[in-house]
């Protein structure tokens, strides 16, 4: 017991003893709040609470890994049940399944799925796609449903156009799910709470179950997340719920800063503790952070502090273009890795959105800097791995029409969109799935022959693959790539973006041997389902990987790095736009680049640019009007030579210092390396590549059977693996990167 409160400030020691009644945990930035999460857990473990009556929610799957891997090794054996909302919820609704109008079979549609489903419902109804989008619609049906609004309590405002349009759409799009046996990302949680507002029993059977409940991020919550948080804490009402205010940035989501702002008013008997120290950052950096954010008026005053060092002053860099600030952070930080005094995975650089990471990755690129991007989406949105996951969608749920509209043609078989819509319309007259009616596709008039023969031979594949659908993920993906033809056609193609597309889907057969590791035994295919449909923003980013990151400031929320570069300061970027006339917004952006900053540990450098390229015009940027809310006499403030005159008025105390514009890396033409004498004398051998030199596409060359190309990579450090295509007869082979003699050829 003593170890568990040995080394926890009085702070952190108050809140891991709490057992019994409320709990909110005020946690600031770099406070140990995932420490006192675990510990407390582990606390209330030795106090002899089974392992099956805690329940801890967070909102990533990587915070929930990690939560987990801690609990287990402070209490070996007890296995917490530590998730993230949505697969809380999926599993609920597996159990639950026909108290919410579905099968236990049920598939859930990510984004894509999502919006094709609502073209469906669109299109039954004869709607006109071209005045009524089917994205704002779908914006408004997640509006709703993360209100609780069901389709019969939705009430459009008066006048409202497209609110009116989304109350005829809204019934047939939730009817249209209903009949595939599907669900969206909203649907969990509107399922769950529902489910649990509409069945006592069940409530109070899981309010016993989870009698402490324990949230993390609780600021981030909507209003669904509380209904289900809320229900499962009413005849046990211990709740322990840590969370920042300061730090709630997904209201576009819709979260509700309410929830944690008026948590006293929920439980008047509850215990506040409030972390302040922080552990992360230097002095300067978090009075930056605290200068920014005591502009904001719907908050809860903490004061933070910090026993680390002063550390070096916050910069505060404008540049003539994004050329100029991309070239010279990517310099800046080339020069530090040459040196010796930081690795690559110790930066990372944030910007507002997306678009503004080309010329960072241009610019790393040309100075031979690793990084790497965070789009944790992107690997199972990538269409390849879309058709394949869906075949295995449709043989875990047949009735998933908007799976079989997928894999039908995919790859091609001659199934035209004529075809298609004639067995669809067949499906709708005679109330049949899309399956069943492809199965009597004999009976279908108005289709032809050889269209018929088609369909049937699509379906006597997809029963093939249904008998094989009990054994391992691996074995599974592999027998469909092989039944569907789809692997053969792209090994056929000789086009660079199928070579790509063919190293994808392998290595999604190393996502299904890595599901099978982790799971032992055959039968979880809705598991995997699941487990991929719930990719989080941040799944895929390696931090082990000694690599520079990119990634937008929403992305960074729960990371840290020893130096941060927050580029594109700019109005209309940060605070964006969409804010300007909404007070609520502009504090929510204001809150996102608090987050922002506090990611930093040692350094920190803002940036903004005169001129900016965006959305296809070149644009005079204006600086934020939050720089002026920063303690800038106390930063360092750095003008780029390009600028001339002085481009912003400076604090009266505030130095300005000029440095010369970054210039261009220089290119050679391809092919050429260049060698300095000594390595030309034989005195300095070129040093062995990392494993994180290589990448997926490059050409590289072994001392036993010559130049092949790199068709998949897996793993990180020393564990990185690549497997690599040689010429025949020697075909594909698997290297150890660290322990092979592989060579980039430049």
């Amino acid at each position: 017991m003593d170890a568990l409160l040995r080394d926890l400030t009085p702070a952190q020691r108050e809140a891991v003893r709490h057992v019994e009644g409320p709990l909110l945990i005020l946690a600031g930035p770099g406070s140990g709040k995932t420490r006192v999460i675990t510990h407390r857990i582990a606390y209330l473990l030795a106090q002899g609470v089974p392992c099956q009556q805690i329940l801890a929610l967070t909102f990533t799957n990587k915070a929930a890994d990690e939560m987990a891997q801690r609990v287990e090794r402070l209490a070996p054996g007890q296995p917490v049940w530590v998730s993230t909302f949505h697969r809380f919820c999926a599993r609920l609704l597996r159990r639950y399944a026909p108290l919410a109008g579905i099968q236990e079979n049920y598939t859930i549609y990510d984004v894509d799925d999502s919006r094709r489903a609502l073209r469906r419902a669109i299109e039954r109804l004869k709607i006109d796609v071209s005045l009524y989008p089917p994205d704002p619609i779908s914006v408004g049906i997640s509006w709703a449903k993360n209100r609780l609004i069901s389709p019969d309590d939705y009430r459009p405002r008066p006048g409202n156009a497209l609110g009116d349009v989304i109350k005829r759409i809204y019934p047939a799009y939730q009817k249209l799910l209903a009949s595939c046996n599907a669900v969206d990302f909203d649907d969990l949680l509107l399922h769950t709470a529902t489910l649990l507002r509409d069945n006592p029993e069940v409530r109070a059977q899981l309010d016993q179950r989870y009698r402490f409940v324990l949230v993390d991020e609780y600021q981030d919550t909507n209003l669904a997340q509380y209904a289900i948080v809320r229900a499962l804490s009413i005849d046990h009402p211990n709740l322990a719920v840590t969370g920042d205010p300061d730090q709630s940035i997904y209201g576009w989501r819709g979260a509700n800063i309410k929830n944690i702002l008026d948590f006293e008013e929920d439980f008047p008997n509850v215990r506040v503790v409030r972390l302040e120290r922080n552990y992360r950052s230097t002095k300067r950096i978090l009075e930056v952070a605290a200068e920014l954010i005591a502009h904001n008026v719907k908050r809860k005053v903490k004061d933070l502090y910090t026993e680390n060092g002063e550390g070096e002053p916050v910069r505060l860099v404008y540049y003539a273009d994004q050329n100029e600030e991309a070239a010279d952070i990517a310099r800046r930080i080339a020069e530090d890795v040459r040196a010796g005094r930081r690795r690559a995975g110790d930066f990372a650089v944030f910007y507002r959105v997306n678009a503004l990471s080309l010329a960072f990755e241009k610019a790393f690129r040309q100075e031979g800097v690793p990084y790497q991007m965070v789009h944790g989406l992107e690997f199972f949105k990538r269409k390849e791995i879309r058709d394949v996951l869906g075949y295995l969608q449709l043989l875990a749920n047949p009735s998933n029409d908007i799976g079989l509209l997928r894999v039908i043609n995919t790859p091609a078989r001659g199934i035209g969109k004529t075809s298609i819509e004639r067995l669809a319309d067949y499906a709708t007259r005679h109330g049949m799935t899309l399956l069943e009616a492809a199965r009597a596709c004999d009976r279908v008039d108005s289709l032809t022959g050889r269209a018929a023969s088609k369909i049937q031979k699509f379906v006597a594949m997809f029963d093939r693959l249904a008998a094989l659908a009990g054994g391992s993920i691996e074995e599974l993906l592999g027998n469909v790539l092989d039944a569907s033809g789809y692997q053969e056609q792209l090994k056929q193609s000789k086009t660079e973006e199928d070579v790509q597309r063919l190293a994808n889907i392998e290595q999604l057969l190393s996502v299904g041997r890595d599901f099978d590791e982790r799971h032992p035994g055959n039968g979880h295919l809705e598991e995997f389902l699941e487990e991929t449909s719930l990719v989080g923003d941040t799944d895929d980013w390696e931090d082990k990987a000694n690599r520079v990151t990119l990634m937008t400031l929403h992305a960074s929320k729960g990371l840290e790095f020893p130096v941060v570069y927050l580029v594109a300061v700019e109005e209309g970027l940060i605070p964006h736009e969409r804010s300007k006339d909404h007070p609520d917004q502009v504090e929510e952006e204001r809150r996102l680049m608090f987050v922002a900053i506090t990611r930093a540990k040692q350094e920190l450098q803002l940036s903004v640019a005169r001129q900016r390229d965006f959305r296809g015009q070149r644009k005079t940027a204006v600086a934020s009007s939050f720089l002026m809310e920063l303690p800038r006499h106390r930063m360092e403030r750095i003008e780029s030579e390009a600028l001339g005159t002085s481009w912003m008025q400076p604090h009266p105390e505030e130095p300005v210092w000029r440095r010369e514009p970054a210039r261009a890396a220089r290119t050679l033409p391809s092919g050429v390396h260049l060698m300095t004498a000594a390595e030309l004398a034989g005195g300095v051998r070129p040093a062995a590549p990392s494993p994180e030199d290589f990448h997926q596409g490059m050409v590289v060359c072994h001392p036993g059977y010559g130049l092949g190309h790199v068709v998949a990579l897996s793993g990180a450090g020393a564990s990185r693996k690549a497997t690599v295509e040689f010429p025949p007869p020697t075909g594909r082979k698997q290297f150890v990167l660290a322990a092979s003699p592989l060579r980039p050829v430049k």
